[in-house]
């Protein structure tokens, strides 16, 4: 048995712990590149801090997902400001962005050099520039993970720049960040988490760690999700925060599947939420994973996971019953189909083609065939 298990240098967790960044932030220099969401004062609290501890900072405000030209446009603007870290607020796309941004700023070139898919796929030769992440929702995990999400306006696809270089030196999750979240983003984003431990923990290359880490995360995700939509329960909202920390562990040491693989090519195609696509796929994949593999792969040991998964949340042994408890709590969520985002029939064969050359896809626990893949879309809409 062979595998690695890395994660952020330092992961602070706990409510309230945002009162630290001062101190935490001191030991990486004085100056820093703030990469936070469109309206900078919902970072006020962080930013109050870094004056107290007199760390000057220029602010880089980030409205939607990245893109190339926002990315280059915040490396432009950590080089003239002179910082020497970056500080990342907010979901997970501003996450991303700040990670993206700390990496290329400190390996010049062309960023095509470096992304997947439609670039070179380089490897970053030159750590990072320092960066603390913290996130303002619970779901991407990206705190630490070791790779940033930048979409492609002209390819209509998102890829990833990727380097375990790329880790943040600091993850610090305060719980308290997410107590106001209204019940839509709660759903979206706490379902990306959900599926973010659930297909590590069925993917084809889970280790023992990844095991553990998931499985927990699958036990407090979908014990909290519940009560953290409908009542901004401060417990659950905790035990979301910790089941989006532990997916990004796990994403970042296995693999995912079919439903980020999906998920990557619908999002770079349509404004739809990360999410949302996520909570809509997510049964429709397990059920057709535990299809494949009862047909073509029985003695395939994944299978008992899905047991286990449907076991934890449903309370019986049944395989399908996974997907159909997962099924009932989109609806519960208000999760609406693909379709409600522009996704119609005539979509169906770019995005399987696109999506079979996904790096997610690759992590599946068994390989789809076009028709199942297929399949999957038409019931999605």
């Amino acid at each position: 048995m062979n595998f690695e298990f890395a994660t952020s240098s330092r992961i602070v967790f706990g409510a309230g712990k945002l009162n630290e960044i001062g101190g935490i932030a001191a030991e990486y220099g004085r100056r820093a590149l703030v990469v936070v969401y469109a309206s900078v004062e919902r970072a006020r609290p962080l930013l109050d801090q870094l004056d107290a501890a007199q760390i000057a900072y220029t602010t880089f405000p980030v409205s939607h997902e990245p893109d190339i030209a926002l990315v280059q446009a915040g490396v432009r603007q950590f080089n003239e400001s002179g910082a020497e870290m970056v500080i990342g607020m907010g979901g997970g796309s501003v996450i991303d962005a700040g990670k993206a941004i700390a990496s290329l700023a400190a390996n010049p070139g062309d960023i095509f050099n470096y992304l997947e898919v439609i670039g070179k796929g380089q490897k970053l030769s030159q750590p990072s520039k320092p960066y603390i992440a913290i996130p303002t929702t619970a779901g991407t995990g990206a705190e630490v993970t070791r790779n940033a999400v930048v979409s492609s306006p002209e390819h209509k696809l998102k890829v990833s720049l990727r380097s375990p270089s790329m880790l943040p030196k600091v993850a610090l999750v305060d719980p308290e960040l997410t107590y106001n979240l209204p019940p839509a983003i709660t759903a979206a984003t706490g379902m990306d988490a959900i599926t973010q431990v659930i297909e590590p923990y069925v993917s084809n290359a889970a280790n023992p760690i990844t095991d553990a880490v998931a499985f927990k995360g699958i036990l407090l995700g979908t014990s909290a999700i519940r009560l953290a939509y409908h009542d901004g329960d401060r417990d659950a909202r905790e035990r979301m925060a910790l089941t989006s920390l532990f997916g990004g562990l796990s994403l970042a040491n296995a693999k995912l599947g079919a439903v980020h693989g999906f998920a990557g090519v619908i999002g770079g195609m349509f404004d739809a939420p990360h999410g949302a696509i996520c909570a809509r796929l997510l049964p429709l994949v397990m059920e057709m994973n535990i299809r494949a593999l009862l047909e073509r792969d029985r003695d395939n040991p994944i299978l008992a996971r899905y047991g286990d998964i449907a076991r934890v949340i449903s309370g019986e042994y049944l395989e399908f019953n996974g997907a159909a408890w997962f099924a009932e709590l989109a609806r519960e969520l208000e999760i609406p189909p693909l379709g409600a985002y522009g996704v119609t029939q005539s979509h169906i064969a770019e995005i399987v083609s696109k999506s079979k050359n996904a790096s997610s896809m690759k992590g599946n626990p068994i390989t789809l065939t076009d028709d199942e893949l297929t399949e999957i879309m038409h019931r999605a809409l």
